[in-house]
């Protein structure tokens, strides 16, 4: 009977993570440049004494869609996104440089650089210093053009180009925080065939209506999985008393 109650409990557990990820997904619906992530479980035997036949169901290393979202038009000149495939560098709150399709950026006071959260954008020769503008220019290539602040309009001076990267999507791993970093932790180049289109934002990827589909699936299957632990136990119970009656 503990077979049965093993199989039902570690079901269960997986249908809760998985619920948890596609809740994730379906909160991330309208954050800028969001990739969703995958979940799957398989089948796994118990290995040991008297554990030949025992199954369980093991969660393993979600994946992520890297498929594109829809451009938004917003015609704010700081608002990026990438054409095809690529990603902005942005440095994470531990100093490391990370990834990420979010180019909603903005200069603080300061005149660094940063996107939506809060992190500083990379550009090719260190973190992107803007100097005071009368305005801004980003070509596709990432190149940052300024008029400095005072002058006519034919003096622009180009600051840096932001560091577009395009690292093998298989060497990526997604952090908690959405941004993304090589899993050998290696260093990654600025990449020349990366594009960017000013004016507009990458929305997420998300599919809302197929995440509240799969939860509502999700939390069906947790039923019953709950189901048939409650009647492994009743028949665990039946088979003692059978036993003692015996």
């Amino acid at each position: 009977m503990d077979k049965l109650l093993y199989v039902a409990m570690s079901g269960a557990s997986n249908m809760m993570t998985a619920q948890a990820t596609h809740s994730n997904n379906l909160a991330n619906v309208d954050t800028q440049g969001f990739k969703e992530d995958f979940v799957q479980a398989r089948s796994m035997p118990m290995f040991g004494p008297g554990y030949g036949s025992r199954v369980y169901a093991e969660t393993e290393q979600p994946g992520t869609n890297f498929a594109p979202g829809v451009l938004k038009q917003t015609d704010n000149p700081l608002d990026l996104a990438i054409k095809n495939d690529g990603f902005f560098t942005v440095v994470d709150a531990q100093g490391q440089e990370t990834f990420t399709r979010d180019g909603g950026f903005f200069v603080d006071v300061n005149g660094f650089m940063r996107n939506n959260n809060g992190d500083i954008v990379m550009g090719n020769a260190g973190p992107m210093i803007i100097p005071p503008y009368e305005s801004i220019v980003v070509g596709a290539d990432g190149g940052v053009s300024i008029r400095p602040l005072g002058q006519g309009a034919e003096t622009i001076v180009q600051v840096d180009r932001i560091k577009l990267v395009n690292p093998p999507i298989t060497e990526l791993s997604k952090g908690e925080d959405g941004l993304f970093r090589r899993k050998d932790g290696l260093y990654e180049p600025p990449a020349a065939d990366v594009e960017v289109v000013g004016g507009f934002l990458e929305g997420s990827n998300v599919n809302p209506v197929h995440s509240l589909l799969s939860i509502m699936s999700l939390s069906r299957q947790f039923e019953m999985s709950m189901k048939v632990m409650k009647e492994a136990e009743e028949m665990d119970q039946s088979t003692d008393r059978l036993i003692r009656a015996s």
